[in-house]
């Protein structure tokens, strides 16, 4: 895997496009029956519609892209399979949040999802309530998929104008620092709370990260290489 590479930008352009993906078509019957084995295994996960990026271009602070529509059973097999098809990736938008003792806050998606176990900050594939007219909202994503993973809303933070693109691979995480005006473990407990509420939350612990020692290798690559990035060797 090549190392990952941040871009710190401060627009987003992603058009939304209506682009046939040949590798969705060509291989739709091997791609329907891999996703009927992931069901068996979690039975939770359904085939909504969900939206990939390609032609990523970073230049002066800017990051520009399209995206076009797809199924989740597509999405699934191309990340299982490897990523066959190069032109494409998964660019989504991230919540790193912050406490006001210098704490970020992760969650750990729980059983029943399609990412079981892995940590990370709240985020999710992009989909069509992404969508404004012709353009993908990542900053909507990110505020839609803060209050649906922990009960957090616009009125609990404050969220930093930059963008952190992280690219690995076939991947780019645009992370967008948010703060919250409360120390670490308030903030863990308020989440806590909203999760016990939920019937089955997305997320099944809170995970606190306040330097390179609470790393932990179910984190993804372009979660560690922007915690990196927040705490630097002294």
């Amino acid at each position: 895997m090549t190392s990952p590479i941040i871009h710190r930008v401060t627009t987003l352009d992603l058009a939304v496009r209506p682009i046939v993906w040949p590798f969705a078509e060509e291989r739709r019957a091997e791609i329907r029956a891999h996703f009927a084995e992931k069901q068996r295994e979690r039975p939770k996960i359904w085939n909504g519609r969900v939206l990939l990026g390609r032609d990523p271009v970073f230049t002066d602070g800017h990051f520009t892209s399209t995206y076009f529509e797809t199924d989740f059973a597509s999405f699934l097999a191309w990340r299982d399979w490897g990523f066959p098809d190069k032109a494409v990736f998964n660019g989504f938008g991230m919540g790193a949040l912050r406490t006001s003792d210098g704490a970020f806050v992760m969650g750990e998606m729980a059983q029943h999802t399609a990412n079981a176990g892995r940590i990370y900050f709240p985020s999710g594939t992009p989909d069509l309530d992404d969508v404004r007219g012709d353009t993908l909202d990542i900053s909507g994503s990110v505020v839609r998929e803060l209050e649906e993973e922990t009960g957090l809303t616009a009125a609990d933070y404050r969220a930093e104008p930059d963008w952190h693109c992280v690219v690995t691979g076939p991947t780019i995480a645009m992370m967008q620092i948010i703060n919250l005006d409360m120390p670490g473990d308030v903030a863990r407990a308020r989440i806590e709370a909203n999760l016990a509420r939920e019937a089955e939350p997305e997320l099944s612990a809170i995970h606190l990260v306040r330097g390179m020692s609470d790393l932990t290798p179910t984190m993804p690559r372009f979660v560690t290489a922007f915690i990196e990035q927040q705490f630097p060797p002294r």
